[in-house]
């Protein structure tokens, strides 16, 4: 997970749109807010790590 993945993870989170650990929420709003590099990394089959940095801020 780079820095850009990682910022734009907070954006969504700050936003408070969603429950961050529901992945396909995560994904739509990322599209809708143009976040691209979120939408494919989560796509790609990174909820593993995604989950880890929600819960623990390490990746």
């Amino acid at each position: 997970m780079d820095e850009t993945i990682k910022a734009q993870v907070l954006q969504v989170r700050n936003s408070a749109l969603t429950n961050m650990l529901d992945v396909a929420a995560v994904i739509r709003i990322a599209e809708h807010l143009g976040f691209d590099e979120l939408a494919a990394y989560l796509t790609a089959g990174n909820a593993g790590e995604y989950t880890r940095f929600i819960l623990t801020g390490k990746t």
